[in-house]
């Protein structure tokens, strides 16, 4: 299967696939005598594997470490539920900083007029970065 067959049949571009290999991600692929990459069923799961986990939100080093405990039948499966469980508080960690910037547009944009005054505290907050106490 060519490079375009596997990223039709594994949902990841081609050239995510050639990024995947350049930096060790994914084996280099098999080569036909004039050049082209070939890609074998193992391949393709890899590949479906690296697409779903991306999917979840994990890193390219996760997703390394995650290939390598898959990859190997004596793994414990601590150490990938240990994997999963840091990606979870970096999640719930990212969520909530994304709510603390809602509040705070939230509360800047409830207190901007919204007419034709010049005076608006959402502009007044990106450029002097006060606090959303002081500036509203």
């Amino acid at each position: 299967m060519n490079i375009g067959e596997a990223a039709e049949a594994t949902g990841v571009t081609a050239k995510m696939i050639r990024h995947y290999e350049q930096i060790g991600l994914i084996r280099a692929a098999g080569r036909t005598g004039s050049g082209y990459r070939v890609y074998g069923p193992k391949d393709l799961s890899t590949l479906s594997f690296i697409r779903r986990a991306r999917d979840l939100g994990f890193s390219i080093a996760q997703i390394r470490d995650l290939l390598a405990l898959w990859q190997d039948r004596a793994r414990a499966s601590g150490d990938v539920k240990r994997i999963a469980s840091e990606h979870v508080a970096e999640m719930k960690e990212k969520m909530r900083l994304l709510q603390e910037m809602v509040h705070t547009l939230e509360h800047l944009s409830a207190h901007c007029h919204g007419d034709d005054r010049p005076d608006c505290p959402i502009l007044e907050q990106l450029a002097t970065g006060m606090a959303e106490e002081k500036c509203c």
